[in-house]
C-alpha cells in the first residue's frame, strides 16, 4: 500500500527574524500550510527556548539545512504577502551596504503593530489535588485563576497588591498547582466605533407615533429617543438610520441616562453595532486647493522634466522662500494621474505639521502620513492601506523609506542636507536620502533631492553631471531675502551693554517688534535651562556618573539630566565637592532664553519648541497652530525651528549664539553652519510687503563663513570647502567608514582598537585607517569608547571588497577570546 504523501515535497522556509543575527534561519513548513505559505507573508516561530517571534518569508524550497534539525512553523498569519518583493531586495541591500544583519532591517523596517506579542500566563493544573500545601495566599491565588480560567503575571499583581509576584508564582509551580503558558497575539487591532440605531420595526411613521406615546411616563427614554430622532431623520431617510449614529453622542451629553438607552436597547427599540474605520478620519481634509504657479516655478517644473529625460536624480537647488512645495505638488499630482506612487521625505516630524496641512487641501485622504510619534496601529493603518490600494501618496520621515510600495513612481527628498536623514542608533545606520536614491533605481522611478543649502556631496554630483541640476534663485511673489545684522557681543560685553547674554541690539529689535505686533523666532541650538551647573567656589562642575558629559539642568522639572544616556539627579542644595551654597548655572538653553524673555520682556507672550516641549503626540501641531494664529509673539527653538517652516508674520529671526555652531570640531562645521544658519534666516521675511531681518550675535563679526551666509553665497561656499575636502580626502571624494569599539574597561577597549586598526592597516594601509583616538564624549552609558575612522576612496579601492574585509576583522575581534566583552559599532557614511 503506497503512502499518501508518497509524492508530497517537504517544504523548507528561510525566514527573516527581528533580531541581531547574521543569517536567515530555515524553518519546516507544515504540510496543513503548504499550500498557503508565500514569500512576504508573516509567520510565527519558536526562536530559542521559550521565545516566540514574528518573521517574514523570504524564501520557500525543499532543501533541509545542513547544519541543524529545522524546528516547524508555528502558525501562518497572513494569506497574502504583507512584505512585497521591492521591500526584500531594499532589506538585503541595506543590510550589505550599512554591514548589519537583515533582521536588524527588518526591525526598523516594520512597525511593531505588526509584530506579534507572547505574554506568559498562567492557568490551575487541573491534576492538582494537594491544596492544603498551599499558603493562604497561594490558595486565593489559585481560587482566582480558576474563577478566570488564566490570569496574567500583571493582573495577579494586582489581586495580591504587589509588584514583585515571582517568588508566589515560582511556588506555585514548583507545587504543580499551575500552568505557565505563553499566549501569543496580534498587537494590532483596528479602530472600532460603536453606534446605535433603531430597529426595524420602529423605521416607519406609524410606529415611531406609537413609540413615543408609550414613552410618555418614562420622559428619560423619550428623551433620547427625541435625542436620535434629532439626528436621524429616520421618517424619510431610512438609509440614514441604517449608518446609525455614535454612541459617544449620547455619552458626552450629562443630561442624557446611560441606564435608559441601555434600556431601550433591551426592548429592542435601539440595536448597538460597532464599524471599523481609519485612524485618519480626525484629520481635516480643507477646501480643495487649486495650486497655480508663478514663471519661475513653472520653469522650474519643466526643467526638472526635461532633466528626468536624461538622469535618474535631480537636485532642485531653490532659494528659502522660492516655492518649491508648489512644484513639489505639480509633480506629485502628474504622477498619481499617471497612476504611479510617490513618496514625500520630510526630515523633522515638525516640518509634517504645516506641510500635511497644505497637501491634504489638495490631495485628500488618499494621502498617508507616516511617522514615530503615530501609534502603532496607526502606522499599520498606512502599511496597510498602501499594500491595499487605499494610499498612492504618502508623506514621512526616514523609516517611511520601508514601507511597502509596488509601483512607485517619484520620491521626493525635501531639506535633502539635514542630519535627521542619517539613523545613528540602533543598526540600521541608515542614509534615507542615499537608500532613497537606491529605492528609486529598483522600482524605475525618478528622485527629486530638494533644499536650498544641499549637501556638498549633492551639489557635487550635480556640477559634475551625474545628477540633473535645476535652480531657482528667487523668492515666491517678490519676497526679499532678509537682511542681516551681525551684533558683537565681545563689544558690547566691554561696553556693558549686555543684558544676561542678550546684546542691546536684540533686545531693541525684540521690544521694536513686539510694538509692531511682528512675531519673532529665536534661535538657539542646545535645549535645557543650561548646560551645566558649577561651584563659584572649588569650580566643581555637575556631571554624569555613566558619562564623560557635564549634566544639563532643566529648570521646570528642576533636575539635572544626561542627555547621552537619559540620567537624572536632583539639584544639589551646595556644592557636594565642598559644601559651597554658590552653585551657579552655566551657559544658555532655549528654556533659560525663554524664562529670561519673561523678565526682560514681561508683556511678550513666548513659547518654546524643542525636544522637550514636544514629546507628546499633538505637541507640534498645538505650538505650530498657536505660533500661525498670532497666539506667539517669540517663538524660542533648537534647530526644528530652522527646518522648512513657514510663517507669514515673522520679520525677524535671532540666531543666539553663531560661533558655537561655526567652531563646532568636525569636518563638516562650515557646511553646516551655513546650512543651518541660512535655513533659520529664511524663515523671516517670507511676505513681499514685510521685509525680513536676521540678528545673528557672534563675538567675531568678519569670520568669513558669516560673510558667505549675508551674501547667501552657497557657490562660494561650496567652491571652497570642496577644494579643502580634496586636498584632506574627505567626502565627496571618499566614503568614511568609523569603527567605534566599546568596553566597560578603558585599557581593554583601547587594546582592541588598536589591534583591530592593526589589523585593517595590514591591507589598507596607515593612509586610509585613522585612530585609534577617543570620540569628543569619551565614556557613554559606562563604557569607555574608542573611534577609528577609515577613508576610502571613491575611484581607486572597491569599496564592496573593502567593507568585506573590514567586516572579518570586527568578526576577529569580537572572537578573540583574548579580548572578552567588547562591542564594535560599524557606521558606513557615518557622518
Amino acid at each position: 500500500m503506497t503512502s499518501l504523501f508518497e509524492d508530497e515535497i517537504t517544504l523548507f522556509a528561510d525566514l527573516i527574524l527581528p533580531v541581531p543575527v547574521p543569517r536567515l534561519f530555515t524553518y519546516r513548513v507544515p504540510r496543513t500550510m503548504a499550500e498557503m505559505i508565500k514569500v512576504g507573508a508573516r509567520v510565527i516561530v519558536q526562536f530559542g527556548k521559550n521565545r516566540v517571534i514574528t518573521a517574514v518569508v523570504a524564501n520557500v524550497h525543499s532543501n533541509p539545512p545542513a547544519q541543524y534539525q529545522a524546528k516547524y512553523i508555528l502558525e501562518l498569519l497572513d494569506d497574502e504577502p504583507i512584505v512585497t518583493n521591492h521591500q526584500l531586495e531594499l532589506f538585503k541591500w541595506v543590510s550589505e551596504y550599512y554591514l548589519c544583519n537583515i533582521g536588524e532591517v527588518l526591525n526598523v523596517a516594520m512597525p511593531a503593530g505588526l509584530k506579534i506579542t507572547s505574554q506568559s500566563r498562567i492557568q490551575h493544573n487541573p491534576e492538582f489535588d494537594y491544596e492544603e500545601l498551599l499558603t493562604d495566599q497561594e490558595r486565593y491565588i489559585l481560587d482566582e485563576i480558576k474563577k478566570h480560567a488564566t490570569l496574567s503575571y500583571e493582573e495577579v499583581a494586582r489581586l495580591v497588591n504587589q509588584t514583585n509576584i515571582t517568588a508566589i508564582i515560582k511556588s506555585l509551580v514548583g507545587k504543580h498547582a499551575v500552568i505557565l503558558f505563553e499566549e501569543v497575539k496580534e498587537r494590532y487591532q483596528p479602530k472600532v466605533v460603536k453606534k446605535i440605531r433603531l430597529t426595524a420595526p420602529f423605521t416607519s411613521e406609524t410606529s415611531l407615533m406609537q413609540l413615543t406615546s408609550s414613552l410618555d411616563k418614562t420622559p428619560k427614554q423619550q428623551d433620547i429617543l427625541m435625542r436620535y430622532l434629532s439626528h436621524v431623520p429616520v421618517y424619510n431617510h431610512t438609509e440614514l438610520n441604517q449608518k446609525g449614529l455614535d454612541k459617544t453622542i449620547f455619552s458626552k451629553d450629562d443630561g442624557v441616562s446611560d441606564s435608559a438607552l441601555q434600556t431601550l436597547i433591551k426592548k429592542g427599540v435601539f440595536e448597538q453595532f460597532e464599524i471599523i474605520v481609519s485612524r485618519f478620519s480626525d484629520i481635516p481634509l480643507g477646501s480643495s486647493a487649486e495650486v497655480n504657479l508663478s514663471k519661475s516655478q513653472q520653469t522650474a517644473f519643466e526643467q526638472i522634466h526635461q532633466s528626468f529625460a536624461e538622469k535618474e536624480v535631480v537636485l532642485l537647488h531653490g532659494i528659502t522662500g522660492s516655492g518649491k512645495t508648489e512644484v513639489y505638488i505639480e509633480l506629485i499630482k502628474q504622477a498619481l494621474e499617471g497612476g504611479t506612487q510617490v513618496l514625500f521625505l520630510l526630515p523633522e516630524i515638525a516640518l509634517t505639521t504645516q506641510i500635511v496641512v497644505r497637501l491634504r487641501k489638495v490631495f485628500g485622504d488618499q494621502m498617508g502620513i507616516y511617522h514615530s510619534k503615530f501609534s502603532d496601529n496607526e502606522r499599520v493603518e498606512v502599511w496597510k492601506g498602501i499594500l491595499d490600494g487605499k494610499f498612492q501618496f504618502v508623506v514621512g520621515v526616514r523609516s517611511a523609506i520601508f514601507l511597502p510600495f509596488d509601483n512607485l513612481g517619484l520620491i521626493i527628498v525635501d531639506e535633502e542636507h539635514e542630519t535627521s536623514y542619517k539613523q545613528h542608533d540602533p543598526a540600521p545606520r541608515y542614509h534615507a536620502r542615499d537608500v532613497a536614491v537606491i529605492m528609486a533605481y529598483m522600482h524605475k522611478a525618478k528622485t527629486l533631492l530638494g533644499s536650498a543649502t544641499p549637501s556638498l556631496e549633492s551639489y557635487f554630483h550635480a556640477r559634475s553631471g551625474r545628477y540633473g541640476l535645476v535652480e531657482m534663485t528667487e523668492r515666491f511673489g517678490n519676497a526679499a531675502l532678509p537682511s542681516f545684522l551681525l551684533v558683537d557681543t565681545k563689544k558690547e560685553k566691554k561696553q556693558r551693554t549686555m543684558k544676561n547674554e542678550f546684546s542691546s541690539v536684540l533686545l531693541e529689535h525684540l521690544e521694536s517688534n513686539l510694538n509692531n505686533k511682528e512675531q519673532t523666532i529665536l534661535f538657539q541650538n542646545r535645549r535645557g535651562y543650561s548646560p551645566y551647573m558649577q561651584c563659584e567656589e572649588c569650580s566643581w562642575i555637575s556631571e554624569c556618573n555613566n558619562c564623560d558629559v557635564s549634566l544639563t539642568y532643566h529648570m521646570k522639572v528642576r533636575e539635572l539630566r544626561c542627555h547621552y544616556c537619559g540620567h537624572k539627579e536632583e539639584v544639589p542644595r551646595n556644592c557636594p565637592a565642598c559644601g559651597s551654597t554658590r552653585v551657579k548655572t552655566v551657559g544658555y538653553g532655549t528654556e533659560k532664553i525663554e524664562d529670561e524673555l519673561h523678565l526682560l520682556l514681561p508683556s511678550a507672550r513666548v513659547q518654546r519648541m524643542d525636544l522637550d516641549t514636544t514629546r507628546a503626540k499633538n505637541a507640534y501641531q498645538q505650538i505650530i497652530q498657536e505660533f500661525e494664529q498670532g497666539g506667539t509673539d517669540i517663538l524660542v527653538g533648537t534647530q526644528m525651528v530652522s527646518k522648512g517652516l513657514d510663517f507669514d508674520n515673522v520679520s525677524m529671526v535671532g540666531i543666539f549664539d553663531a560661533d558655537r555652531i561655526i567652531h563646532f570640531p568636525e569636518f563638516r562645521a562650515s557646511e553646516r553652519a551655513f546650512q543651518m544658519l541660512t535655513q533659520v534666516s529664511g524663515r523671516a521675511g517670507r511676505r513681499s510687503d514685510k521685509p525680513g531681518k536676521v540678528l545673528i550675535q557672534t563675538a567675531n563679526p568678519a569670520q568669513k563663513i558669516l560673510e558667505r551666509i549675508i551674501q547667501n553665497d552657497y557657490v562660494g561656499m561650496y567652491e571652497a570647502e570642496i577644494v579643502e575636502r580634496e586636498q584632506f580626502h574627505y567626502p565627496p571624494f571618499t566614503r568614511l567608514i568609523k569603527l567605534t569599539v566599546k568596553h566597560i574597561d578603558e585599557a581593554t577597549s583601547k587594546r582592541a582598537a588598536t589591534v583591530l586598526a592593526e589589523k585593517l592597516t595590514v591591507n589598507l594601509g596607515k593612509s586610509r585607517v585613522l585612530g585609534p583616538e577617543p570620540p569628543l564624549v569619551e565614556r557613554v552609558r559606562n563604557q569607555f569608547l574608542f573611534d577609528i575612522l577609515i577613508k576610502l576612496e571613491r575611484e581607486k579601492i572597491n569599496f564592496k571588497a573593502a567593507k568585506s574585509f573590514i567586516q572579518e576583522k570586527v568578526i576577529d575581534i569580537l572572537t578573540d577570546k583574548t579580548i572578552k566583552g567588547v562591542h564594535i559599532v560599524i557606521d558606513v557614511d557615518c557622518v
